[in-house]
């Protein structure tokens, strides 16, 4: 089973200074030799955390790493199969009166259409879609 990372596992990692090749190397010790990949919303809450830089530094440092991170990982586009399913989902759990975060919802049901699960840090959120693996890392 192949492992979509969360955009907090990619934050988290960041800000304590790994590289890509490090973050995967940790993700392979705690889960083993697996795919591994990212949702391309994950580059969109990436960049929106570039331009949100407060310093010109910081702000080059993390073009630098989204680049880095794009080289380097298998990214998931959104396809027609994943939205329809993003869809139901959401209005599924909608009606049992969960919200579940738009970014969260695209990347759950990007793992699930693809077999994979999601390691994150905010477990709460993702939990919230049935039949999604979700590891803590």
């Amino acid at each position: 089973m192949g492992l979509i990372l969360d955009t907090s596992i990619i934050v988290t990692a960041e800000r304590r200074g790994h590289s890509v090749p490090e973050i995967l190397a940790q993700v392979r010790r705690a889960c083993g030799e697996t795919e591994i990949g990212v949702s391309v919303v994950t580059i969109v809450e990436l960049t929106h955390g570039i331009r949100r830089a407060k310093l010109e530094g910081q702000r080059q440092r993390r073009e630098a790493f989204v680049e880095e991170l794009m080289a380097t990982m298998t990214m998931h586009p959104i396809t027609p199969e994943i939205a329809p399913r993003a869809g139901i989902i959401s209005g599924e759990e909608t009606e049992r009166g969960v919200h579940l975060p738009f970014e969260d919802l695209l990347i759950g049901a990007t793992a699930l259409q693809l077999g994979f699960a999601v390691a994150t840090e905010n477990v709460r959120h993702f939990q919230a879609i049935p039949g999604l693996i979700v590891r803590q890392l």
